[in-house]
């Protein structure tokens, strides 16, 4: 009873460690939905024609944006930008639209939005709420696009492409070590395994009660 005892109280303590961790993971990912800005582009359909239009939209921004956005060195500047120039946006992604043969109406906003697990080369981005200019072509039920537009990897690697290297050295300048490593998809990465965990205990206690 006593080694039960002991075993329990091990597992409790341990057990207590894991959530402390998962919630200082929590705080991590929030901080880094804090610290980033995405671009997201989301296609009227699937269709080739509609997939295809996405990208030219993507391009025509970006290319548009890209000056404006030089020596751009903190989030909150980036977001006066984009705000001021949300009517500018909305007309260069508009007329691509018209210019590749479609009417279809355009939404472009910023704010807050909900995402999923996303990978950017080597980088994954947690799930989270995150800043982000969004742009909605026609009926917005096909298939998104979308980058980090703060830091600037969407104007880098648009024009050069972005190694590895080169797109942890750009996070780094604006992520902590610590979250630099929890996204970066070529080492461990924390994970939450509260299940795994207690199915693990559990059977040491079956085990424990055996003897």
């Amino acid at each position: 009873m006593k080694r039960l005892i002991a075993i329990v109280l091990i597992i409790s303590t341990v057990f207590l460690f894991e959530i402390s961790k998962n919630d200082d993971t929590y705080a991590m990912k929030k901080d880094i939905s804090n610290k980033l800005i995405r671009f997201h582009v989301i296609a009227n359909s699937d269709s080739k024609d509609d997939q295809s239009l996405k990208l030219k939209v993507r391009d025509a921004v970006i290319r548009s944006m890209n000056d404006k956005f030089i020596g751009v060195a903190n989030l909150k500047e980036s977001e006066e930008i984009i705000k001021k120039n949300i009517p500018y946006i909305q007309k260069i992604a508009q007329d691509t639209i018209y210019a590749n043969g479609k009417d279809y109406g355009v939404k472009v906003m910023y704010g807050r939005f909900d995402f999923p697990t996303k990978y950017y080369g080597t980088i994954m981005l947690p799930a989270g709420n995150y800043n982000a200019l969004r742009i909605v072509i026609g009926k917005g039920e096909g298939k998104n696009w979308w980058c980090v537009m703060f830091p600037p990897l969407c104007f880098i690697d648009i024009t050069h492409g972005l190694s590895s290297d080169e797109t942890k050295k750009e996070l780094s300048r604006y992520l902590s070590e610590d979250e630099l490593s929890m996204i970066e998809t070529e080492k461990p990465q924390v994970k939450f395994k509260v299940v795994e965990v207690l199915e693990r205990y559990f059977n040491e206690i079956r085990m424990a009660l055996k003897d």
